[in-house]
């Protein structure tokens, strides 16, 4: 692969989307990509994670990479350690907040997925939330009435749906609670909702004075409209080919798609050329 001449040529670290930009369809995390990025972090350039999942659904993927530096999670409401699992940072929804969207999404026929202590709750089972935690392999807490339920701020909630749904969910939202909650789509069929002060770039950025690493100096890869703000607020921001039209738009570059692949052949392609 040759990379575009805008490319940075002096890369302090690589920040990667999850879903669709470093894993595929299939949730996997293949042996080209596990050996760029260990070939990455022995050329001392890590790869920081930054991903709309909560930790636990993450974590077992970081050790399987070997992956140390601080993992954003939860579009960018936390950033934990993944030796410990304590969150470095956290930002959550507001209380009255999160109760206004629940009964909101409830009255619409769409309870949502509340996230509160690394742990997925749900006010009943239904075919979404089902569909969801397999997807994630996590396993689902039924508390009956959420807004009941709910005392600890959560850190996001979650609108599982088909996707022509999707679009009517999020109006909604963005009428009743304008500017009091960050709202954003990662998948298709999931409408994410947390604190308007949290996202993947506030995320990478906390991350980045941690390791004393240059925000100019960080590539970044994503695919979905919630990866907007971590390719703004790197240096250099690089979409999939098969990414949110969004995300194609405003990207420095355009690389192979998951599927293939891409992120490990853009990172080997760079480490080559520092050969």
């Amino acid at each position: 692969m040759r990379l575009p001449p805008s490319f940075p040529s002096d890369v302090q670290a690589f920040a990667c989307d999850f879903d669709r930009t470093l894993v595929g369809r299939d949730g996997l995390l293949h042996p080209r990509t596990r050996g760029a990025i260990a070939r990455s972090q022995a050329a001392g350039i890590p790869v920081i994670v930054a991903t709309g999942r909560m930790f636990r659904s993450v974590g077992p993927y970081l050790a399987e990479a070997g992956i140390e530096e601080p993992v954003v999670c939860y579009q960018g409401a936390a950033v934990v350690d993944p030796a410990s699992g304590t969150f470095l940072l956290h930002e959550p929804l507001k209380l009255d907040t999160a109760r206004e969207v629940i009964t909101l999404l409830a009255a619409l026929g769409h309870p949502p997925n509340c996230y509160v202590g690394d742990n997925l709750y749900v006010d009943r089972h239904t075919e979404y939330s089902r569909r969801y935690a397999e997807f994630q392999h996590l396993p689902v807490e039924e508390v009956g009435d959420l807004v009941s339920w709910l005392v600890e701020a959560p850190t996001k909630l979650v609108a599982v749906a088909d996707p022509e749904a999707i679009p009517a969910l999020r109006a909604a939202v963005a009428n009743q609670l304008a500017g009091r909650v960050f709202v954003t789509t990662s998948l298709p069929h999931l409408l994410e909702m947390g604190n308007p002060a949290a996202s993947k770039g506030t995320g990478i950025a906390f991350v980045a004075e941690r390791l004393g690493i240059s925000l100019d100096r960080i590539v970044s890869f994503g695919d979905g409209e919630n990866d907007l703000e971590l390719i703004a607020e790197a240096g250099f921001g690089v979409a999939v080919e098969d990414a949110n039209p969004l995300l194609l738009e405003r990207a420095d570059w355009i690389c192979p798609s998951a599927e293939v692949e891409g992120v490990a052949t853009v990172i080997d392609a760079y480490l080559e050329s520092l050969a």
